[in-house]
């Protein structure tokens, strides 16, 4: 994972952000610089094939649990799809 997925998960998807799907997510990443959001985009695909994120690093990242790293990783898939794709709306991390 690069700095630019580091920082966007510590600050946007962490336990107090992340629950907020009202739909902000999209626009914040776009409003930065084409490097951070290459970053970001590049480090979730390079994350996603690699499976190189844990279960672990993710807690210590948001203070999120997931129960497993499927349900993890297909909600990294549906935020790329949000972030970069045509997912309509961002996805909501466990309860």
């Amino acid at each position: 994972m690069n700095k630019g997925l580091d920082k966007f998960i510590t600050t946007y998807l962490n336990e107090m952000q992340a629950a907020d799907v009202s739909g902000y997510l999209r626009p914040t990443l776009h409003g930065f610089g084409e490097e951070y959001i290459a970053a970001v985009r590049e480090g979730l695909a390079t994350t996603l094939s690699t499976r190189s994120l844990s279960l672990t690093d993710y807690v210590r990242l948001t203070d999120i649990e997931f129960d497993s790293e499927e349900a993890l990783y297909s909600y990294l898939l549906d935020m790329q799809e949000y972030l970069f794709g045509d997912r309509p709306r961002q996805p909501a991390p466990p309860a």
